[in-house]
């Protein structure tokens, strides 16, 4: 037993000490160190790829949110130009439906002023049922400018007559300044022609003569 024991060691050794495994060893150790290296090679070459396109793509991301940045304030610029052409647009519309008939009024102001005329001019002591012709005349020039002031008021023209009011330059023109007695300095003393006014905007101004102090 003893003596093939002996035996087995000495194979052993001869097998390990054997020059082919010994030669054979280097070349195995230097393939698998080439292998290793080609690996890691490979390795080093992809990271300079994987680098270049990660900052080619974040080059892109930026350029994309800067064009979303942009064209979201040229939409919300566009809405509020949008807005802003239909706010003015409905106000013309507003405007054109409230003063679209302020040169037709301005005619009629002319006739309006004839018929107040014509009224004042009549004698009212003569306006008696001893001269008929001039009472009926008179009663329908005064019947034709109420109904006239009724249309006006019914489509938004009032009459100003500013008679004892604070004057006002933006409803009245003064023709003269004058010292009255009884009347308060800057205040409306004569009324020479009514003014009117279309939905609170002057249409004409009434001529007016302002008192002023002594």
């Amino acid at each position: 037993m003893a003596s093939w024991c002996v035996r087995a060691v000495r194979q052993s050794y001869s097998l390990v000490a054997s020059p082919t495994l010994i030669r054979a060893s280097p070349r195995l150790l230097c393939t698998a160190t080439q292998q290793k290296n080609g690996h890691r090679s490979e390795e080093e070459a992809e990271k300079p790829e994987q680098s270049s396109a990660e900052k080619v793509l974040m080059e892109e991301k930026t350029q994309l949110e800067d064009q979303l940045k942009d064209m979201t304030e040229k939409y919300k610029r566009a809405l509020a130009d949008t807005e802003n052409l239909r706010t003015r647009s409905q106000k013309m519309i507003e405007d054109a439906k409230l003063y679209g008939i302020q040169g037709f009024c301005k005619d009629l102001l002319e006739v309006a002023d004839i018929l107040e005329k014509a009224t004042e001019s009549v004698p009212k002591e003569e306006v008696t049922t001893h001269n008929p012709h001039l009472k009926n005349l008179y009663d329908g020039l005064v019947m034709t400018e109420v109904q006239i002031q009724k249309v006006f008021t019914k489509h938004g023209l009032v009459k100003l007559n500013p008679e004892g009011l604070k004057f006002d330059p933006y409803e009245h023109e003064a023709l003269f300044h004058a010292p009255v007695e009884g009347k308060e300095p800057g205040s409306v003393a004569v009324v020479t022609k009514v003014g009117y006014k279309l939905h609170g905007r002057t249409l004409r101004p009434a001529l007016v003569g302002v008192a002023k102090a002594p």
